[in-house]
């Protein structure tokens, strides 16, 4: 049996209790203040500082649970007592900070452990929180400032944009105009007739860009009517579909029915739908599968379209909406498909989200607004692929 401690010992015990507690808090904030320091790797410095605080560290180990995820120590292994406190954030309960021993030891306060280890422990666990919200509110700051400075970006691009189209569109109607009038000419030689035709063909090319600059800038208002994405859908493929086969592309289409029209202007979302298509053909060049489909929700409609294509890492999934930003070959691509189809959800009150994993394939999902049909109304026609 242990011999009795003096009130000198207790009180020397007590003070090199309190030493190490110090020790660990201020340990704690040293890793807290090195701003460089990733979250994930503070808490598992954090781990390696708790079992020196406690009153036997020879058998104690810690690990931190925050959002479902683990901070061990590295000889984390199963335990005979624990003391846990919770994290809590923002009055949600993110996780817990837990001590453990591995071992019997004799009974103290709150079975092995001591009452001023409870109270370190919930000290802990607050000094996470408050460590662990300011980072968070610093990481939203950076994303917000991020995301105001990409609008300012996107608003001064617009406006280059508009001015851009409308200087070039003259040049281009009288390039078209002039080649036209040229190929009525009787008695041309063959090869001219090509090359105006060349000229005129370009010339429709360009002027497609420049139609796509002045949606971008918001220039083009859509011109809206009732659309039902099923019947969008069919038209779009009946282009395609050909294509699709002869590139070994397999098309799946599961098309909900008696899905609603949505207030939309036709044309654009079927540049949507076409540029989503053919980027998804693009991205296998080899073939693959093709999966279409639309969706019922109480107050929106979807439209998704997967491909089994190379797919895009996170880099390039951040950049697929900026102007001009592409991963094609000159000449294959301008860098407006996505921006210009972003405008154009955008402005119909949609939203687009693509979801790629390199080498997975890529999934693109279009959201919609339904607006409360009159009961007047008829329901409108599906069409199935």
């Amino acid at each position: 049996m242990e011999a009795p401690k003096s009130a000198n010992e207790h009180a020397q015990l007590d003070l090199l209790e309190r030493i190490k507690e110090l020790s660990c808090l201020y340990g704690i904030a040293q890793l807290a203040a090195d701003t460089s320091m990733s979250i994930e790797k503070m808490l598992d410095g954090i781990v390696r500082i708790l079992p020196p605080a406690w009153l036997y560290p020879e058998v104690a180990c810690a690990r931190i649970i925050l959002d479902d995820h683990s901070h061990p120590e590295s000889d984390y292994k199963p335990v005979r007592h624990r003391l846990r406190a919770p994290i809590i954030i923002s009055g949600k309960h993110r996780g817990y900070v837990e001590v453990a021993y591995r071992e019997d030891r004799p009974r103290r306060d709150e079975g092995p452990f001591l009452n001023e280890e409870r109270a370190l422990l919930d000290t802990v666990a607050k000094e996470i929180a408050i460590i662990i919200m300011r980072r968070e509110a610093e990481q939203d700051k950076l994303k917000l400032e991020e995301q105001l400075r990409h609008a300012d970006r996107l608003a001064t691009l617009g406006q280059l944009a508009a001015g851009v189209a409308h200087e070039l569109n003259e040049p281009l109607s009288h390039i078209l105009g002039f080649a036209q009038l040229v190929r009525k000419c009787p008695g041309l030689p063959d090869q001219v007739q090509v090359d105006i035709d060349r000229i005129i063909s370009s010339s429709f090319y360009a002027r497609e860009i420049v139609k796509k600059l002045l949606i971008f800038s918001r220039q083009i208002s859509p011109q809206k009517t009732k659309v039902n994405l099923n019947h969008l859908v069919a038209n779009g493929l009946s282009f395609l579909k050909s294509r699709c086969a002869n590139e070994g592309i397999e098309v799946f289409c599961s098309l909900s029915p008696d899905l609603p029209g949505v207030d939309a202007d036709p044309s654009q979302l079927n540049q949507v739908f076409v540029n989503l298509i053919v980027n998804a053909m693009q991205a296998m060049p080899d073939g693959g599968k093709l999966r279409i489909s639309t969706q019922k929700r109480p107050s929106t409609v979807l439209l998704i379209v997967e491909d089994t294509g190379v797919g895009m890492d996170k880099e390039t999934l951040k950049e697929i909406f900026t102007p001009f930003f592409t991963t094609k070959d000159v000449g294959l691509g301008t860098g407006l498909g996505l921006p210009v189809a972003h405008g154009i959800i955008t402005a119909h009150g949609g939203s687009i989200k693509f979801e790629s994993k390199p080498g997975k394939g890529t999934k693109c999902q279009i959201q919609l607004p339904v607006k409360r049909r009159k009961r007047s109304e008829g329901r409108a026609e599906d069409t199935f692929i």
